[in-house]
């Protein structure tokens, strides 16, 4: 199999994003993978969470400007086979230095091309910045396929129309490929209703988009990158570590050809209803109807 790059995006913060690159990326690593993970944000929390120093000039900064071969800025992580390109605050600059450069939405595409053709990888990750920006945007360039996490709740809703928006306007304007690897529900408590009925409208719109896979809301999960561990170092029998792993072994099996049309699962969008307009809508009535109480 060819390097695929996959971006987990979402430019609503606090969704369990970066939690969810980590991890993922790690289950993937244990499960024999060779993975790549670019942390793409100025707060550098994957970089952390993994252990690595922020380091100056240790960004893929230098990559983006054309100045450096990004091959000399991977770092080994303590997981076997995960290897990372860290972030470090002045990545926060780089925008502007882009934004003067021609063709500046393809800037990490460019600089990725050695990784890619060298095919040393199996998935690239990118943990994109929590906002949309030129990072944010190269990204969606640069990538094969987004992976969506989204928090459990209504207001969700109207992220998620926000990104799918921004995922057909790249499509039309440069990535015409790009497709919907997955949407990820994070910060699952379904022992509320509140949980339930915000998975169950995201279901009825996406269908098998939707990894079956839910990620739990726990203390492990938050208190692992604190300690520069995943969460299958920090606790690996908790209830985030089996999440995790099972997301990976959901994620691997997507890759595979159906047998019915010899493609893979990653979607354009092709679940009929589901434009921004309808989700919008759906999180009113939520927000309308819902009299549960909203604590986790």
């Amino acid at each position: 199999m060819s390097t695929k790059v996959i971006a987990l995006a979402n430019q609503k913060g606090g969704v369990g994003k970066t939690t969810t690159a980590v991890n993922l990326a790690a289950c993937l690593a244990k499960r024999r993978q060779n993975i790549l993970l670019i942390d793409l944000d100025p707060q550098a929390n994957a970089t952390s969470g993994l252990g690595l120093a922020k380091e100056e000039g240790g960004s893929i900064y230098s990559a983006l400007l054309g100045e450096a071969d990004v091959r000399t800025l991977v770092k080994p992580t303590s997981v076997k086979k995960l290897h990372m390109i860290p972030s470090e605050l002045d990545l926060a600059g780089c925008e502007v230095a882009i934004a003067r450069m021609d063709n500046y939405l393809h800037c990490l595409k460019n600089a990725l091309r050695p990784l890619v053709e060298q095919d040393e990888y199996d998935f690239i990750l990118f943990d994109c910045p929590p906002s949309i920006g030129i990072l944010f945007m190269n990204a969606l360039y640069a990538t094969d396929s987004v992976v969506i996490p989204m928090q459990a709740e209504y207001l969700a809703l109207e992220g998620l129309s926000v990104i799918l928006s921004v995922i057909n306007q790249v499509r039309d304007a440069g990535n015409p490929n790009l497709k919907i690897e997955g949407i990820v529900m994070t910060m699952c408590d379904l022992r509320t209703n509140l949980a339930q009925q915000v998975v169950d409208e995201v279901e009825k719109y996406f269908g098998d988009s939707i990894y079956k896979t839910l990620i739990p809301r726990t203390v492990r999960l938050s208190e692992a990158p604190s300690y520069g561990q995943t969460i299958t170092q920090y606790a690996p029998l908790s209830k985030g570590a089996t999440a995790y792993k099972n997301l990976a072994r959901e994620f691997l099996k997507r890759q595979k050809p159906t047998p019915a049309t010899g493609t893979e699962s990653a979607q354009i969008i092709s679940v009929p209803g589901a434009n921004p307009d309808s989700l919008e809508s759906a999180a009113e009535i939520g927000l309308a109807e819902s009299s549960e109480d909203t604590t986790f």
